[in-house]
């Protein structure tokens, strides 16, 4: 008697498991959102200052998860004059990608969130009139960009981010950079338009 209890009791788990319902990430109704921005980022490239240009957007679900992508660019390129295979040349640079979002209380006047942007770039020492082919002035990395924000909602429609971000760059090979050069902190200011 005892074992078929036993029995009984094992058989029946399975069913008040699945009468509990299935478990998911989210559920009830998704709420949507969205915005885009430009985006200013203040770093250092080759131990010179830097300043990256882009814009970012992104699908808001449930006012916590952004599913977006950025995409960034080299603005001063006049600071990046080098001397490279005896001839002057200026650095160009940009990259993007995926960027993932978690927003913690972003009904409140100021909040958090969290990013991360995986994708890749490129970097190249331009091209003069003297074009030389045996020169290879080019070439893409991976770069992976975690950050942390600190957000202000200024109307219903408009919020402002001040943040920091650590840019981590992998397989550049140009001649005179290595990874090192084009990796580290960044300063970022974002400007978002949408419905949140």
């Amino acid at each position: 008697m005892r074992t078929l209890s036993m029995i009984m009791a094992l058989l029946m788990v399975p069913a008040c498991l699945a009468a509990q319902g299935e478990q998911t990430l989210m559920s009830g109704p998704i709420e949507s959102g969205g915005f885009g921005g430009p985006v200013l980022k203040f770093t250092e490239l080759v131990d010179e200052f830097g300043l990256l240009v882009g814009g970012r957007g992104g699908w808001i679900i449930n006012h916590t998860f952004v599913l977006g992508a950025g995409g960034y660019g080299l603005a001063n390129r006049d600071n990046f004059e080098f001397l490279v295979d005896g001839r002057a040349r200026q650095l160009e640079m940009g990259y993007g990608g995926l960027e993932l979002e978690y927003v913690n209380r972003s009904h409140e006047l100021i909040h958090f969130s969290v990013q991360a942007l995986v994708g890749a770039g490129g970097a190249d020492w331009g091209r003069d009139f003297d074009f030389d082919p045996d020169f290879d002035d080019g070439d893409a990395f991976f770069v992976a960009e975690p950050g942390l924000n600190i957000i202000m909602n200024v109307t219903e429609f408009f919020r402002v981010g001040f943040g920091g971000s650590y840019r981590f760059v992998e397989d550049l090979e140009l001649p005179g950079l290595s990874d090192d050069d084009l990796t580290g902190p960044s300063g970022v200011l974002t400007f978002k338009f949408g419905k949140f």
